[in-house]
């Protein structure tokens, strides 16, 4: 008869046991999407589309979304309760945060509008995380 997952693991050396346990911790921090988001905050589809004054077909649309605008996911996120941060991995270089981008900004009488990022003007700031 073959052994059980946990009788594997249990077989391993303990440095081999912490980095399963590490890689099952980054595993079960993973959302797969803005649903499941949206279901740890324990938010509806409704009460999302009322903090971004949509209507609910909307949200649903959003969430099954592969290609979104980064000020969309960052409304989102924070009518979740939640805060984007985007981060960079580039080789030979620690990660780097990623500011700036997605961010609205209101204009007078107008409706909020994602910042161009083509112009010189949008050159964002890059600071590397700890």
């Amino acid at each position: 008869m073959g052994r059980t997952l946990e009788e594997m693991i249990a077989a391993e050396t303990p440095e081999i046991q912490a980095k399963i346990d590490a890689r099952h911790l980054e595993l079960v921090d993973e959302a797969q999407g803005l649903a499941e988001i949206r279901r740890l905050t324990a938010h509806s589809q409704v009460e999302i589309a009322g903090k971004l004054r949509v209507k609910q077909p909307s949200v649903s649309r959003m969430e099954r979304q592969a290609d979104m605008y980064l000020s969309t996911l960052r409304e989102y996120i924070e009518a979740a309760g939640g805060k984007l941060r985007l981060v960079v991995t580039l080789p030979s270089h620690r990660p780097v945060v990623l500011t700036g981008l997605g961010e609205i900004s209101a204009r007078p009488g107008r409706r909020p509008v994602a910042k161009r990022l083509t112009t010189k003007s949008s050159r964002k700031k890059v600071t590397a995380v700890p």
